[in-house]
């Protein structure tokens, strides 16, 4: 069974998907054609592009912002807040079944 993955865009629209496991969430995003994550670096953690806020009953199953991607998220197009990860960054498990990101309103 793969694990379900809920993208919310800033004006509410939702899309639930079945994603591989292995796969991040930025790529899902990306063959399944949801509208704001661009991913322009290709995952490299470079560009901020695949910024999310990820619903906090999620985050502490998440494993911990690593050093780059914590300077990477400050330099994101809408404010960083307290649940903002990089979804390039974030690798579907079992354990992530059900896993909610909200999507901010730009990523440039």
């Amino acid at each position: 069974m793969m694990p379900k993955l809920s993208y919310i865009r800033h004006d509410g629209t939702r899309t639930d998907v079945e994603v591989s496991t292995g796969a991040t969430v930025m790529q899902s995003a990306l063959e399944r054609g949801v509208d704001g994550i661009s991913g322009d670096c290709g995952g490299a953690c470079q560009c901020c592009t695949c910024h999310v806020f990820v619903e906090e009953a999620w985050l502490n199953k998440l494993p911990p912002v690593d050093e780059m991607e914590d300077a990477m998220l400050d330099s994101t197009a809408e404010p960083r807040r307290a649940n903002s990860r990089l979804s390039c960054m974030l690798t579907m498990a079992p354990e992530l079944d059900g896993l909610v990101v909200h999507l901010p309103a730009s990523q440039l």
